[in-house]
């Protein structure tokens, strides 16, 4: 291929083997001799949502057939820990004392087989004082019944709280000619990763090797380390390939940081599976965030000023998604809009429902939601275009760093053109004029059209660095070892694609390694759409580098000075320049550097600050006005995602957001009864989405290259997620917008749109 291979749709390097003879999944493990004949492990886990435990009697699962141990939190001489988020807020891996939601673990039985596991816990007799739930993130808020006593609130963490400005109620709408107000909920959401969490922990000559579902291994491996009060060197933690994360699976959680303890207690290897409906309810939840906003301006659509107070739901634990609010949904609440005043309150409240941590996006498309449902319902107030709204009050393109109100500096940003070009793909005024003759006669299936420019943050978040290791064998292939872990991205295909478009070898002879501890110590995993610029980049630099290495030994090979050697990337030989008949090749650099290793080089990146990724979707549905049923016609997206490495993958990643974005939109809401018990436990009652519900998205490329790294990219693993939801709600909106409907909270079930309409014309 002439030129740089980057930028070609490049097919996935990984594909074959998953089509043919399949990934390798922790549910593969049975032909590893380390867990040959290991046990199994079930967790028993709390059927109410708040309440002391007065009692865990296991006496009767102890004589079921296959039991051979069963353990509480005194077994296992496990004791409350403070969360990293708020100290005052703490608990055990098995609950002690009490229980904050259904679903939290209580004891644990090892068994033979998992079936025998699943039938000694229905002999498991615990003995509960219930307490008050808190289900409503605002009850809570003002409860005197306390979830985690010594935080003396519900309240667990805010803005305010630390020492963030306030908002100033109606002070700074006094300029305004109007104002507007809105409640919205950004809902919560379950995973649903394809593959559900599992692991496998085993103890050789007093080293624990664990095997795990997981996006960072590096950072597992702190967490395992901790739980086990051992040394980094005596753990291993290996990552298989990995059937699916969107956040959810950044961390360990209490399944798996057990197993390390209990094979050590039971002196053998152990496992642990869970089912759909456990990794329905103990799999981090999403979103969860109550959001009050105001938004005034002129009546000539001039947004002057914008204020925000989010209300974020972190569950039963305090874990990351109560950091969410504050350091990821205020930072980008401005979105892609010149605001004069700006404001953002965000409060993190623990409620008895399960725990919410970082899921697609986290944070961001929060705060897009709000700004855009806001930007919508000032241009209804004032009787104006969205689209034009929009247009009127974008930041002007900026090729340098723009300081936004609330603090953050966006690196560079052209949204009138995302919006321009999104809006030229979808024929705008043509379907605005369909919609007016629809309206016009009266049909029962009416056409809405939903707008939104985003922009959002990514690689922002601590390690803003990544390590990466290139090794040139003597055959002249190469292996490529990140820190970053894929599952989904891939990052084996992009990986090859740098590192051939720097040394010349050819992508088929480039492997990619990750996800094992022991051959990659170090690395900050896949998460916050940082591996590209962060993970891409340190393999960019070694592949440099190494080059480099390279040529000192070739000249050496071919008795000439280094300056004068080149590196012929469409062969992957070095010769002398102007001579390339007498060259070397990348297997004889590798011998004469170690005749059985080969080339090493290692590196790390580091970026000088996150990048921001932003774009425009148009979102095209049917509204049913007798049913409420919803059609998802036609989805445009335009994503900048910065230099391009693989538009191939580049869709692939924007049509598995607004899959996601639009299920938020649509279908997707985690409920529970006033009790705390959750009644969306399997894909009978949560409503997954499928492809029959999607329609063709069509992707509108565009590229704006970041001068925060040397390859100029961005983020774009989450940017569809967050363009996508806030489209598709307000199309939904807008269709209904003539009957006076103006708005619905996600999702717009055909429930919610029928009573939205009934209402209206009541």
């Amino acid at each position: 291929m002439a030129g740089s291979i980057l930028g070609n749709r490049v097919l996935r390097k990984e594909d074959p083997k998953f089509l043919t003879s399949g990934g390798k999944y922790i549910e593969d493990l049975n032909d590893e001799p380390l867990f040959a004949g290991a046990l199994h492990v079930t967790y028993v886990r709390s059927t109410v949502a708040h309440a002391k435990i007065t009692s865990i009697d296991l006496s009767e699962c102890k004589n079921s057939p296959g039991v051979v141990a069963v353990f509480t939190a005194d077994d296992l001489g496990l004791e409350e820990e403070p969360s990293a988020f708020n100290p005052m807020a703490k608990r055990s891996h098995l609950a002690k004392g009490k229980v904050r939601w259904v679903g939290e673990l209580v004891a644990a039985v090892v068994t033979q087989r998992p079936d025998q596991g699943e039938d000694a816990i229905e002999k498991a007799i615990v003995e509960y004082e219930t307490l008050e739930p808190l289900i409503d993130v605002e009850q809570a808020m003002v409860s005197k019944t306390l979830i985690y006593e010594e935080c003396g609130s519900n309240i667990v963490m805010g803005t305010v709280e630390m020492g963030m400005p306030d908002n100033t109620g109606d002070e700074i709408f006094k300029d305004c000619e109007v104002v507007v107000k809105g409640r919205f909920m950004n809902q919560r959401v379950a995973p649903c990763p394809l593959e559900a969490r599992g692991s496998a922990a085993t103890w050789i000559n007093g080293r624990l090797i664990q095997w795990i579902s997981t996006q960072h291994a590096q950072g597992v491996r702190t967490e395992v380390v901790k739980a086990n009060k051992i040394d980094a060197e005596n753990v291993r933690i290996i990552t298989p390939d990995v059937g699916g994360g969107f956040g959810a699976k950044i961390s360990a959680y209490s399944e798996e940081l057990l197993l390390g303890n209990i094979a050590k207690h039971v002196g053998k290897a152990v496992r642990w599976r869970e089912t759909r409906s456990e990794s329905m309810i103990s799999l981090g939840h999403g979103r969860a965030q109550l959001q009050y906003v105001t938004i005034g301006g002129t009546k000539a659509g001039r947004v002057k000023a914008y204020q925000l107070n989010a209300i974020q739901d972190s569950g039963g634990w305090v874990e990351v998604g109560t950091v969410l609010a504050p350091f990821m949904t205020r930072p980008m609440a401005q979105g892609v809009y010149d605001i004069e005043k700006m404001e953002c309150r965000t409060t993190s409240v623990v409620t008895n429902t399960t725990p919410i941590v970082a899921y697609r996006g986290a944070g961001r498309p929060e705060a897009t939601a709000a700004i855009e449902r806001a930007m919508d319902i000032f241009a209804a107030e004032i009787g104006k275009d969205p689209a034009d709204v929009r247009r009127m009050n974008l930041i002007p393109k900026f090729d340098q760093p723009h300081q936004t109100k609330i603090g953050h500096a966006y690196d560079v940003g052209d949204y009138g053109a995302a919006l321009d070009k999104a809006l030229a793909v979808a024929k705008y005024s043509e379907a605005r004029a369909e919609q007016a003759e629809r309206r016009k006669r009266g049909d029962k299936v009416q056409l809405g059209i939903g707008v939104s420019v985003y922009v959002e943050i990514t690689g922002g978040v601590d390690p803003m660095q990544e390590h990466a290791k290139i090794n040139i064998l003597p055959n002249g292939r190469a292996v490529v070892f990140t820190g970053t872990s894929p599952h989904g991205q891939g990052h084996v295909t992009s990986w090859a694609m740098i590192a051939s478009s720097e040394t010349g070898i050819s992508i088929e002879d480039i492997d990619v390694v990750w996800g094992d501890t022991d051959l990659v110590p170090s690395g900050g995993g896949t998460m916050g759409s940082r591996s590209l610029q962060q993970g891409g980049v340190a393999v960019q630099k070694v592949s440099i580098e190494i080059v480099d290495q390279a040529r000192k030994l070739a000249a050496q090979l071919l008795e000439a000075n280094e300056s004068d050697i080149v590196l012929d990337k469409q062969t992957g030989a070095f010769h002398v320049a102007g001579t390339p008949a007498i060259s070397k090749s990348w297997s004889d650099v590798a011998k004469s550097a170690d005749v059985k290793s080969g080339l090493t080089h290692e590196g790390i990146f580091v970026a000088g600050s996150a990048t921001f990724p932003f774009g425009s979707h148009v979102a095209i549905v049917e509204v049913d006005t007798e049913t409420g049923m919803v059609k998802h016609r036609r989805h445009i997206a335009c994503d900048d995602a910065g230099r391009v490495i693989n538009p191939l993958i580049l869709d692939g990643q924007i049509h598995g957001g607004v899959a996601q974005g639009t299920a938020q939109a649509l279908l997707e809401e985690f409920r529970y009864d006033e009790d705390g018990n959750p009644i969306t436990t399997n894909f009978a009652e949560y409503t997954f989405i499928s492809a029959v519900e999607l329609p063709s998205i069509e992707v509108v490329h565009m590229e704006t290259p970041t001068f925060v790294n040397p390859l100029g990219v961005k983020g774009i693993g989450e940017s569809g997620t967050i363009g996508s939801t806030p489209a598709v709600q307000s199309a939904v909106i807008d269709a209904l917008s003539h009957l006076g409907v103006r708005h619905i909270d996600m999702p717009t079930t055909p429930e919610r749109v029928w009573s939205a309409i009934a209402q209206a014309s009541a």
